[in-house]
């Protein structure tokens, strides 16, 4: 018998423990502290998007949606995917809905990455995209965006190329740094892709949340790119219904059907009388999306302030949800530490940068850094500054 602290859980799922998001909400609650540290918004999406769907509850669609999504639904991202960046799609093939980003994340992976294949990422990443590169029984070689500009080095991404790498697997607008890559980031991406004839999976749940008057280009445009590049996103952070989960991929038909073929093992389909209603707001065009952008710039201007004030150094983002903070001025040598500290010291809680590195400690990586949420209203985001501004933020022993 095995003793009772032993886990029964696999290696692979008992290797990845709790999510730092969970672990840092969970002390949120319990301190009553304002909780900047997961990006979901605290205000909901446009009305006519929340009555479309209450709409679809009430006449009929609460029973499975076909695996690939409704036609609506895909005939509707393709439409997005040509009007806004010009690139042509066939719902049919070329379009999956999924459960969030999250699942399209997990598909690709799992359906695109056999064991011993390396997936060359950006570093700092989303959690999940450890998670599942271990779960395809894949090998990870991060590329690390260092601050304070956090930049995509061209010779460090060739660098870690190898003959066994098998894709790239992009994040912009990026999180946690909130950088956007620039054509001239993106056309090295590009040009490493094609000369060792990798596929590339971009994750671009942002792509509508860019700040001072930055565009957001999604590498499928670039040349040579439309054939190896899967392109994922979801309705989620653009329109305010995080918990929502109705995302999608898009991109050559045969990495839709690996993504298909991954997905249908893992939910097969979900949100059935939301899927019209995010088709709708897909049609209705970008007012909502960039209304919102303009929304966030201010609220990220405010948090920006609101930290420099308190004494951090604050990076500020091109895009996303989050704004990145460096705590060594204050004497703190790890994120984590403070992020700990903070709830007590200050009733705010945010999320250590570190556990989106795979060493912390490497040159120009992130122990030190934290990051910030702003996606709050203007209200949340005032009290959290008051209560940073009244507290003694610096590391034990500094005074």
């Amino acid at each position: 018998m095995p003793s009772p602290a032993a886990s029964r859980a696999a290696a692979r799922v008992a290797g990845t423990g709790q999510t730092i998001f969970a672990e840092m909400s969970a002390l949120a609650v319990r301190t009553g502290s304002v909780n900047l540290g997961q990006g979901f918004p605290d205000t909901d999406g446009p009305p006519a998007l929340l009555d479309a769907a209450a709409h679809a509850l009430h006449h009929g669609a609460n029973q499975y949606a076909p695996g690939i999504g409704i036609p609506a639904l895909r005939q509707a991202i393709a439409r997005h995917q040509e009007r806004r960046y010009g690139i042509v799609l066939d719902p049919d093939t070329q379009v999956a809905v999924t459960t969030g980003c999250t699942e399209a994340i997990a598909g690709a992976l799992l359906g695109l990455v056999d064991p011993g294949d390396e997936v060359v990422v950006l570093e700092p990443y989303y959690d999940s995209y450890t998670a599942m590169i271990d779960y395809a029984g894949g090998v990870r070689r991060p590329v690390t965006l260092r601050a304070p500009d956090f930049r995509l080095d061209p010779d460090e991404l060739a660098a870690a190329v190898t003959d066994r790498t098998k894709l790239i697997l992009l994040n912009t607008p990026h999180n946690p740094t909130g950088r956007v890559l620039d054509e001239t980031e993106l056309a090295a991406v590009a040009r490493v892709a094609r000369e060792h004839d990798l596929l590339v999976v971009t994750d671009e749940v942002y792509e509508h949340l860019t700040f001072d008057g930055r565009r957001h280009v999604p590498l499928a445009t670039l040349p040579g790119m439309a054939e190896r590049t899967l392109t994922l996103s979801s309705a989620g952070k653009s329109w305010s219904v995080t918990g929502w989960k109705i995302g999608w991929a898009a991109g050559p038909a045969d990495l839709v059907a690996a993504v298909v073929g991954a997905k249908q093992w893992l939910t097969f389909t979900s949100g059935s009388p939301l899927q019209p209603a995010v088709a709708a707001a897909l049609d209705a065009g970008d007012d909502f999306p960039a209304a919102l952008a303009g929304d966030l710039q201010a609220q990220r201007d405010q948090l920006v302030a609101g930290l420099r004030a308190a004494g951090l150094t604050t990076y500020v983002p091109e895009g996303t949800y989050f704004a990145t903070t460096d705590v060594r001025a204050l004497g703190w040598a790890s994120g984590g530490d403070f992020c700990r500290a903070l709830p007590e010291r200050a009733g705010v809680v945010a999320i250590p940068s570190e556990v989106f590195y795979d060493d912390p400690d490497a040159p120009g990586a992130g122990r030190h850094l934290v990051r910030w949420a702003f996606c709050k209203r203007p209200d949340v985001i005032a009290e959290a500054v008051r209560r940073l501004a009244a507290a003694d933020l610096t590391a034990p022993g500094t005074r």
